[in-house]
């Protein structure tokens, strides 16, 4: 049976009990199911449920194992092959990572809508939407989306070919920085504007997302003291090395919450103030924060911390 994913909406009665009904089947098999979640305001839910083994395990191979695989090849590289050819192959490499995608190009959205189709059933993935009516598909929107993890995997809820979120415009803004343990997110917001300027500057809301359970389907590792340090501000990231069931690029299973809040309303500003700027960023951080303890303790985390940087 193949991967989909059923959604469910929270809706309460006059008398706050809630009311069930059913919805009718969507693209890409979807298929709306009641919810007895009682949360203020009710989210549209959309869970993900387990199909076919094997077209899960590929799709994850096709989406996440093109960065370990690019990784042994460097790594082999190395050791069985001159300086020169290894500048070589670390350039092509590069070259095809900056190519420019064509968006339209048939066979790579048939590859894009079967990976988005299995893999969300593999940890398995929610998605929770607080006003869905609040979209409009013909509107630009930028997501901000924390955090960012080692890999940001519960971004492909939002993928217009995941079937759910039928916004084709959308801009998905993440933070590379990790920083994390059992009891805490740490999000680096304070220093970073640019997203913000984008949605002003363009006039698209802006729309806070927080991925709930995301930090736990990789282990990784990174070198510490004052030379890794240096390394990761010339480079602006933490270079690390990171894996998942068995060392493999397989990420462990476990459940995925992706939340998405109300969108902020912007106005065209082509040319924002740092002001401006600083008066909208914090009204994004302000909302990020709400949202992350609105929902923490419904989704299973309600011991996590949030600290913002």
């Amino acid at each position: 049976m193949e991967g989909k994913l059923i959604s469910r909406r929270c809706s309460r009665s006059h008398s706050n009990v809630h009311t069930q009904k059913a919805m009718t089947e969507g693209t890409n098999g979807f298929r709306h199911l009641p919810s007895s979640v009682e949360v203020s305001p009710p989210p549209t839910v959309f869970k993900a449920t387990r199909g076919s083994i094997f077209h899960t395990i590929l799709a994850l191979i096709l989406w996440l194992g093109a960065i370990h695989f690019d990784g042994a090849i460097l790594f082999t590289c190395c050791f069985f092959l001159p300086f020169s050819k290894v500048l070589a192959v670390s350039g092509l490499i590069l070259i095809l990572m900056v190519i420019p995608i064509d968006e339209k190009s048939k066979w790579g959205r048939k590859l894009a809508r079967y990976i988005c189709k299995h893999v969300c059933g593999y940890f398995p993935l929610t998605l929770h939407v607080e006003d869905i009516k609040a979209f409009d598909p013909k509107k630009a929107y930028v997501f901000g989306y924390e955090p960012h993890s080692v890999l940001p995997v519960g971004v492909v809820s939002l993928a217009d070919l995941t079937g759910f979120m039928p916004l084709p415009k959308m801009k998905v803004e993440c933070r590379k920085h990790v920083l994390w343990n059992a009891n805490s997110e740490v999000l680096f917001l304070k220093a970073r504007r640019g997203f913000v300027r984008i949605a002003m500057e363009r006039g698209c809301p802006l729309v806070p997302v927080f991925c709930f359970g995301q930090s736990d389907v990789y282990k990784w590792w990174k070198p510490s003291g004052k030379l890794a340090l240096q390394i990761s501000r010339a480079v602006k990231f933490s270079p690390m090395y990171f894996w998942g069931i068995l060392g493999s690029p397989l990420p462990f299973q476990h459940p995925v919450h992706v939340v998405v809040g109300t969108p902020i309303q912007l106005k065209t500003n082509p040319q924002p103030t740092t002001e401006e700027v600083a008066e909208v960023h914090s009204q994004f951080v302000e909302a990020l924060q709400d949202l992350f303890e609105r929902h923490k303790a419904r989704v299973g985390h309600a011991d996590l911390q949030l600290r913002i940087l």
